[in-house]
């Protein structure tokens, strides 16, 4: 088939040729009269497929040429043809998506005509800039018309990673019930400890907190400030015996550990969920998160604590999400603003 490249488009004038790309793998916009409209990623497809010649002012233009004109026209083409390439060998019809969103995609095996859009997809290179409040807003559009938000990622080898994202509202089984409960810990340095046997024993049967050392319990930083602003815990120093008040204990925690009061808002979210909050440090995240006992239950999610407006990169993620997915749970971006929100990030094979 042969078609011309105008104004950043290729026509397909032949009513018969249009006909066929059209209803054999809806190729491009049908146009009135017969004949198709194809963008620069389709006319690129085809082109490599053997499947189309395109000429302008009379001149065939080789894969060559198409690629140059498609980067000249189309910002990232390279990116988006990669990704559309995949798709479409992966047996999906795939149409240009409404920006900022690169495609639209079908279920396998249908078409515009046959069933809706089942993915909106993004295509970035690893090496664009990861921007959560850009990737909640793409999820907010996507999720108005109520399809789902793949964002396909492309390494420097051309190879692509897909990632689902989808809102999350984690909910657990645990409820704090710290009525009766006063213990006192000492605080020494970065965490505490509880030395009364009682005590120990009752906070962890409560609510798990901490970490049993024999008959103390040691409490984290963030177990130290949510139970000691609930009236559950009175904290002293350690080398004085002098008791350390919410805006001491809360100043001597952010001098430790200068994102602590983002951790906290997590923490607190997560607690009023009902969720077990426990560190995440050996996994690579702020928080493991438990639906119910953690002595008979997994921790379901992994869970980071990121400001609003954070910026990163695609490789952090990547590494994030393949990790959560290696130890089979879920990784939760969990965003502070005027409420907590969270982000679900999942590999995905379409």
């Amino acid at each position: 088939m042969s078609g011309r490249l105008l104004e950043g488009k290729v026509l397909v004038a032949d009513e018969a040729d249009g006909s066929r790309l059209y209803n054999r793998g809806y190729f491009g916009n049908p146009l009135p009269g017969g004949g198709v409209e194809l963008d620069l990623v389709e006319a690129a497809y085809l082109s490599e497929a053997g499947k189309l010649d395109v000429t302008r002012a009379g001149r065939k233009l080789g894969i060559k040429n198409l690629f140059r004109q498609g980067n000249a026209v189309l910002p990232n083409f390279e990116i988006r043809y990669l990704v559309y390439r995949d798709l479409r060998q992966r047996g999906y019809v795939v149409k240009a998506g409404v920006p900022p969103l690169d495609f639209r995609v079908f279920p396998r095996g249908s078409g515009p005509d046959k069933a809706p859009t089942r993915y909106w997809v993004l295509a970035l290179s690893e090496r664009s800039l990861f921007d959560l409040g850009e990737l909640e807003a793409h999820l907010g559009r996507v999720a108005r018309v109520r399809k789902e938000l793949v964002v396909a990622v492309v390494d420097e080898e051309s190879d692509i990673t897909y990632y689902r994202v989808s809102n999350a509202s984690p909910r657990g089984r645990m409820q704090d019930d710290l009525s009766g409960i006063e213990a006192e810990a000492l605080f020494m340095n970065d965490r505490s400890l509880v030395t009364d046997a009682a005590s120990a024993r009752g906070l962890y049967e409560r609510g798990f907190y901490g970490k049993m050392l024999g008959e103390r319990l040691q409490l984290s930083l963030l177990e130290t400030l949510y139970l000691a602003q609930r009236g559950a815990l009175v904290v002293r120093r350690a080398q004085t015996g002098r008791k350390v008040g919410l805006a001491t204990l809360l100043r001597e925690a952010i001098r430790i550990q200068p994102d602590f009061q983002l951790r906290l808002r997590v923490y607190e979210d997560l607690k009023e969920r009902g969720i077990l909050v426990k560190t995440g440090f050996k996994y690579g995240a702020h928080f493991r998160g438990y639906e119910g006992d953690p002595d008979s239950t997994h921790a379901k999610y992994l869970i980071h604590a990121l400001p609003e407006g954070f910026t990163g990169t695609w490789p952090e993620v990547s590494r994030a999400v393949r990790l959560a997915h290696g130890v089979r749970k879920e990784i939760l971006l969990g965003r502070t603003g005027e409420e907590v929100a969270y982000l679900r990030l999942q590999r995905m094979r379409p």
